[in-house]
């Protein structure tokens, strides 16, 4: 017997079960019914056992044979449909899962309201967030382990850097503002207020740090970092206690700094903007249509960032 019967047989086999006599199965086939007798008959010489009972004068009769086939033919059937619909998918660049990397800030902030369009716009794939850093991701991106990869660039020099092992969309900047801690009565704290005060940011060779040194040494001034931290959460905390200054992304804040223990350094006019560069990283070529999809909003959402 063959590895598997040939699929034209088994299709008249079971025209054959579902219309219950071959003359039916012929008409809806289009063939003569003696073209279906033949399939009929070679499909039981393949597997070498009898799948139809044939009495001139009575209706066919399926074999216990016949029956496991029949089940057997449907279920592959269905599940060739299935792949059908699934490789016109793929082919439409529609997708079951895709898998994103991004940073802590971006699932919290960002996120969160752009799965929520997607979801209200019917999309059905599964989208699997991932929390990592760019220095983990972009080996992942490479490999294809990870579909797109959101991540922050301090630096121009700093990763990702074009490469053709992966395509580089810069979905926008973000605002870098530098706050302090909120206390009654005070009068708007100003950038020559915090020269004494403790700073906290990244550790020492961290983009965020380098990022703060460079626009210091541009202003002429030395912030005395005392705090070091990755975490942006534990730097607000800090912050808000009014024990240290820092430079926070603006979607943390929310656009609402009053009633939040925080408020806005006053810069001086000759003070550069802080910013950081927000891309998206993909594989080169031809991306799914939802990635596509996925970094038009979060464009948007960054744009929309306010300070």
């Amino acid at each position: 017997m063959k590895p598997q019967p040939d699929l034209k047989l088994l299709a008249t086999f079971l025209a054959v079960v579902n219309h219950g006599s071959m003359a039916d199965a012929a008409a809806a086939l289009g063939y003569v019914p003696s073209a279906v007798s033949q399939h009929i008959a070679a499909l039981e010489r393949e597997l070498g056992i009898e799948v139809l009972v044939r009495r001139p004068g009575s209706r066919l009769i399926l074999t216990a044979a016949g029956r496991s086939l029949a089940q057997a033919t449907e279920t592959l059937f269905d599940a060739t449909a299935r792949f059908q619909d699934a490789a016109n998918g793929i082919g439409n660049r529609e997708i079951a899962e895709l898998r994103v990397g991004t940073y802590p800030s971006a699932m919290s902030h960002l996120l969160p309201g752009v799965l929520s369009t997607l979801k209200a716009r019917g999309h059905s794939a599964r989208i699997r967030l991932i929390d990592v850093e760019i220095h983990e991701g972009l080996p992942k991106v490479k490999s294809g382990d990870m579909d797109l990869l959101i991540a922050y660039r301090y630096l121009p020099e700093d990763p990702p850097t074009p490469s053709g092992e992966w395509t580089i969309t810069s979905l926008g900047s973000e605002p870098l503002v530098l706050v302090t801690g909120t206390r009654p009565g005070r009068r708007q704290v100003e950038l020559a207020d915090c020269l004494e005060k403790e700073w906290i940011s990244g550790h020492a060779h961290n983009a965020d740090r380098r990022l703060l040194h460079r626009w210091a040494g541009e202003l002429g001034i030395e912030p005395h970092v005392t705090f070091e931290t990755e975490d942006l959460h534990s730097m607000l905390a800090m912050i808000r206690a009014d024990l240290a200054v820092g430079l926070i992304p603006a979607t943390l804040l929310g656009g609402e700094l009053d009633g939040a223990g925080i408020e806005r350094v006053a810069l001086p006019p000759e003070a550069p903007p802080l910013r950081r560069q927000i891309l998206a990283v993909s594989r080169p070529g031809i991306r799914p249509q939802i990635i596509d999809e996925l970094v038009t909003l979060l464009t948007e959402a960054l744009r929309s960032v306010r300070i």
